[in-house]
């Protein structure tokens, strides 16, 4: 309940005060378009903009005590609609005229404004755009659309150019850092490592922090960079396929060596100790630093971003890990 004001929300100054301001001067937009990546907060902060415009204290927080605040909280305000699709990839035009098109006229029942998040709307169909566009060019005044997008690119630019556009941006680690040591209790080192794992998402850096699985992954991935001088091609892919049995799962092993491989080069560069994420294992970084070159080890950290790459693009999952393999074994210690 702590996260449920603006206050408490990690990073995103910037737009948190564009919203709060929006309140203030009575000049909340008809249209917004909240993007960022998953868990970048989306949805909070369009939660939390929701349940301000309709609090009863009508202040630039939701004061969380009135009965519209209990409601939305509970998910049970009948002027903030959460659009609702069947199908996981895509929202239709069907939808979105009977959630929202023939819907946007009927007053609002109890607020000043009624409310509709969509969330995932790059998945909208081009006829479930043009149809939500005609709402967005003509609203109702009391109506406001906010569209939650992983990739706003993918929205009509029709669209686009008739919303408020307010990109998320990543948040600091030190940022992240203390917030998984105040709010979830984790220890320095493991806070450190998690904060520079999650790249500035609070989402992934919550979810890996309240996962048993992540520390024993982050543990398996850098035994195997370890070890990676003693084994041959097809052990390093049978070991990779058996830690990653699930698809999304191999994207968290190759960050865990993207982040490796960076300390590797940043302690070759700086000779700093402090500044890794790994430091605990500095006798590797270290002997690893020593013996390879610049150049390798750029090679490596490219080659790990385009394994990440191809496997997202389908290609065969034993010949991306067999190349990176071969260029780690190539460029370590050359």
């Amino acid at each position: 309940m702590d996260k449920m004001n603006f206050s408490n929300v990690i990073g995103h100054k910037d737009v948190i005060e564009h919203l709060q301001n929006a309140v203030k001067n009575g000049k909340v937009s008809h249209a917004y378009i909240f993007s960022g990546e998953p868990g970048s907060g989306k949805k909070l902060l369009a939660t939390l903009f929701a349940m301000t415009l309709e609090c009863k204290e009508q202040g630039v927080e939701p004061c969380l005590t009135c009965e519209s605040c209990k409601k939305a909280m509970s998910n049970n305000h009948p002027d903030i609609i959460s659009l609702v699709h069947e199908k996981p990839n895509v929202i239709t035009v069907d939808e979105i005229r009977t959630q929202v098109v023939n819907t946007v006229g009927i007053l609002p029942y109890e607020g000043k404004y009624k409310i509709y998040i969509i969330n995932d709307a790059e998945k909208m169909n081009p006829q479930a755009q043009n149809a939500l566009l005609k709402t967005i060019e003509e609203p109702p005044e009391y109506a406001v659309i906010m569209l939650l997008a992983n990739s706003p690119e993918a929205l009509l630019p029709t669209i686009r150019s008739r919303c408020v556009s307010l990109p998320l941006k990543t948040v600091s680690d030190e940022m992240v850092k203390n917030y998984l040591m105040e709010h979830m209790h984790l220890p320095d080192y493991q806070a450190e490592m998690t904060a520079a794992f999650a790249q500035g998402n609070i989402g992934r850096a919550e979810e890996a922090a309240g996962s048993g699985s992540f520390s024993e992954m982050s543990e398996n991935a850098v035994r195997l960079i370890k070890h990676i001088h003693g084994m041959q091609t097809y052990e390093f892919v049978e070991v990779i396929k058996s830690m990653a049995n699930e698809k999304d799962r191999i994207d968290d092993y190759l960050d865990i060596f993207l982040l490796w491989f960076r300390d590797v080069l940043l302690y070759k560069a700086t000779r700093d100790v402090d500044n890794l994420v790994f430091r605990r294992e500095i006798l590797t970084i270290r002997s690893e630093a020593t013996g390879s070159s610049y150049e390798g080890l750029e090679e490596i950290i490219d080659a790990v971003q385009k394994a990440k790459l191809r496997l997202h693009a389908n290609v065969s999952f034993d010949l991306t890990m067999e190349l990176l393999y071969l260029t780690i074994r190539e460029n370590l210690n050359d």
